[in-house]
């Protein structure tokens, strides 16, 4: 079954194909995508892959994606979640977007800080790990803040536009949990 969340002002839900028009105005929007190593959404049935994707691999135990709604509306601001995901080796990769008409609003930080603790205390993780451009300021910000440990560059990681960005590789372990936030 699909873990719901809730936070202080969010509710963090499973994403159904009601959700893929909220979707597409993310992922059209080049401020979004500028930093996600795919072209910007042409068409609503972009939208609808990606959430039988995100469905797809939940149930294969690859990932999980939720989509981020405000409490008290049914606005979906974004998703988050994890990739990557490999419960033999107790690890998965954090990922999430939301639209600019909600940034600098603290949601981000809000459904991170969120997500990370399920996936210790859930999901058993060990190692959380993070890729983010080298220019995405908004992005290396918040992960530090949080307590994510920069490890290190990878070169000509990710694609966008048809050009190669470096990457900066981010790692928050279990251990480091403890007095990182309060929940």
């Amino acid at each position: 079954m699909f873990p719901n969340l809730e936070t202080e002002r969010l509710i963090l839900r499973e994403l159904t194909q009601d959700d893929a028009e909220s979707i597409f105005k993310c992922f059209s929007n080049e401020e979004v995508t500028r930093y996600y190593g795919q072209e910007p959404f042409l068409e609503i049935q972009q939208a609808e892959n990606l959430v039988k994707l995100f469905s797809k691999n939940f149930a294969g135990k690859r990932g999980i994606r939720w989509g981020i709604e405000r409490k008290g509306t049914n606005d979906m601001i974004g998703t988050i979640g994890f990739n990557a995901w490999s419960p033999i080796y107790k690890r998965a990769e954090i990922g999430y977007e939301i639209h600019p008409d909600y940034w600098r609003k603290g949601y981000t930080l809000e459904a991170v800080t969120e997500i990370v603790s399920y996936g210790f205390e859930q999901m058993g993780l060990t190692r959380i790990g993070a890729v983010v451009f080298i220019e995405n300021e908004a992005s290396n910000k918040l992960l530090t803040k949080i307590g994510f440990q920069k490890e290190g560059i990878l070169r000509d990681y990710m694609y966008q536009n048809g050009q190669a960005h470096d990457t900066f590789v981010y790692s928050f372990l279990q251990r480091d949990m403890e007095g990182a936030f309060s929940r």
